[in-house]
C-alpha cells in the first residue's frame, strides 16, 4: 500500500526591504520542527538570477527598471512552482518577498502566485514596519549594497524609493497573520507563525486566488 507525503507548509513572509523578514526566517530554520528550506528574494537575487538581471523578483516599485521588468512574468511563476513542488514533497518552505504591484504596468504577481499554492497549506503573513523605523536600520548601515538599500537624505528625508516601497508593499493587504517588527522580536514573530500553524486553516492565499 503507498501513503502519500502530506504537503509541507508554505510561509510567504511579504514586507518591504529591512523590515525583519530575513530574521524571521533565520529563527523558524533553526527553532521549528522538521527542514524548513528558504526560497525568498535573497536567495534568487543574490545567487539565482544574473547580476546583470539583479535584483530580479526584488525589483522595487515605480517603474525604474524596464528591462528587468521583462522577465518578471516568468520569475514569479517559475519560484512559486518550485515552492509548490517543494511543499508537494513533504518539505516546509519560507518565502521572503517584498510583493507589489507597481511596475510599469500591473503584472498581477501576487493573484497568480495564489492560485499556484492552490490545495497546498499555505499562509502569508503580513510583516509590517513603521517607515521611520525603516529608515533607522538602514541607516545604521546593516543593510547590503547602496543599490537596494539607500539611507536618508542629507536632511534626514526619507527616499522616495523606500516611500513607495511602504506604499505598494501591503496592497491589498489581505492576510493570515500581520506582525509588526517595530515591536516584535524575530523569536516573538517566530512564535505568532508556529502558533498561527496550529490554528483555523489559512484562508489569505484562497481569497487572493479567487480574486476578492
Amino acid at each position: 500500500m503507498v501513503h502519500e507525503t502530506p504537503p509541507g507548509w508554505v510561509v510567504v513572509l511579504n514586507g518591504p526591504p529591512r523590515s525583519g523578514k530575513s530574521s524571521i526566517v533565520e529563527v523558524m530554520q533553526e527553532t521549528f520542527e522538521g527542514p524548513w528550506l528558504n526560497l525568498g528574494v535573497d536567495v534568487f537575487s543574490q545567487h539565482v538570477v544574473p547580476p546583470r538581471y539583479r535584483p530580479g523578483i526584488g525589483l522595487r516599485p515605480g517603474g525604474e527598471r524596464p528591462e528587468i521588468e521583462a522577465i518578471i512574468p516568468a520569475l514569479y511563476p517559475a519560484l512559486y512552482d518550485s515552492v509548490a513542488a517543494h511543499s508537494r514533497q513533504g518539505l516546509n518552505v519560507v518565502v521572503d518577498v517584498g510583493h507589489h504591484d507597481a511596475y510599469s504596468v500591473p503584472l498581477k504577481v501576487l493573484p497568480d502566485a495564489a492560485r499556484r499554492l492552490e490545495g497546498l497549506p499555505a499562509l502569508l503573513v503580513g510583516v509590517r514596519c513603521p517607515v521611520e523605523v525603516i529608515m533607522r536600520r538602514r541607516d545604521a548601515g546593516q543593510a547590503g549594497t547602496e543599490d537596494r538599500y539607500v539611507t536618508s537624505g542629507p536632511g534626514g528625508e526619507i527616499p522616495e524609493p523606500v516611500v513607495r516601497w511602504h506604499d505598494a508593499v501591503h496592497d491589498p493587504g489581505i492576510y493570515d497573520l500581520e506582525i509588526d517588527t517595530s515591536t516584535t522580536t524575530p523569536q516573538e514573530a517566530a512564535a505568532l507563525i508556529r502558533a498561527r500553524l496550529d490554528g483555523p486553516p489559512p484562508w489569505a492565499f484562497r481569497r487572493l486566488a479567487a480574486g476578492r
